[in-house]
């Protein structure tokens, strides 16, 4: 009976927006506008409490439910958050990536719009920034750190951010598509050797959407090998503290554990919440925002 209580008061916690939501919206470099939700915790402002700046995954959204649950979860926990949408080469995207629609997106990217939402919490006056992403999403703020080195940036939370290695891409593409990916890649980079990186090549299966339509450069920049992909890799050249985050029936980066325990770095914290696949519902979605919140205030 408490655990059903318990579950109906957390479904009506997702399904109630905080008082102090607000829908914001950002014109990239490129001219393409992005949106985010700015929710700020009861009494906090940006200026004294700072934000966290929170990222999707692959071809998702800021209304997913993970990351809703996350900033609502984090509000009642006295922190305020920007999630973003990122605009995988669309204006004013919402909702999950439309496999119709062509792709010209990179994964890289995301790094030039997360630095020009840093811009944006700075010029609204944030204090402080904790930056976090899930999935993939955790890859791409890892990699912006890695790259950029932003000294606004406070701290770091990766939850249960991607992992990568070359055998288990192929072996991935030939389980979903039953094809053999090393052709196809083969072909796209030649065809952006070729100068011809940004025509459209249909049908292409591509991430999460069979025989869609993408651009050599995008299905180049999303499988050429690079060790950059697998988080755990980067981690060495991050000096903010940074936590991740593992959930112990995650079936999707079900690696991450194992390439946690060799690492040892006095800045970096790990641990794994029971029970928890990769999108950390119900129990574990406040487990994790429970350890998202000590890490975000302790000293």
């Amino acid at each position: 009976m408490y655990k059903s209580f318990c579950a109906l008061v957390a479904g009506v916690t997702l399904l109630t927006a905080p008082a102090l939501a607000e829908k914001v919206e950002l014109k990239l470099d490129n001219g393409l506008n992005v949106i985010g939700n700015l929710s700020l915790a009861e009494g906090k402002t940006l200026a004294e409490d700072g934000a966290v700046l929170l990222v999707h995954g692959t071809l998702a959204h800021q209304d997913m439910s993970i990351i809703a649950a996350q900033r609502n979860l984090l509000n009642e926990r006295e922190l305020n958050v920007l999630s973003i949408n990122l605009s995988l080469g669309l204006d004013k995207r919402e909702g999950m990536y439309d496999c119709t629609v062509p792709h010209a997106h990179k994964h890289r990217d995301a790094i030039a719009e997360i630095a020009q939402w840093m811009d944006w919490l700075q010029g609204k006056g944030a204090s402080s920034v904790v930056l976090a992403g899930h999935s993939r999403g955790g890859n791409q703020v890892a990699m912006y750190q890695a790259e950029k080195q932003d000294a606004r940036i406070g701290k770091l939370v990766l939850i249960a951010p991607q992992t990568w290695s070359e055998e288990k891409e192929t072996t991935s593409y030939q389980s979903r598509y039953k094809k053999d990916l090393a052709p196809i890649l083969a072909d796209m980079t030649q065809k952006v050797e070729d100068g011809k990186g940004d025509e459209q090549v249909a049908p292409t299966d591509f991430i999460y959407c069979a025989e869609t339509s993408v651009t050599p450069a995008s299905f180049v920049d999303y499988y050429a090998p690079d060790q950059a992909f697998n988080t755990p890799s980067l981690l060495d050249r991050i000096n903010v503290p940074t936590l991740v985050v593992a959930g112990s029936n995650d079936t999707v980066v079900s690696d991450l554990p194992a390439q946690m325990d060799a690492i040892s770095q006095d800045n970096v914290t790990f641990t794994v919440i029971d029970d928890a696949d990769h999108m950390f519902i119900d129990f574990a979605g406040e487990d994790l925002a429970d350890q998202v919140a000590e890490f975000v205030v302790g000293e």
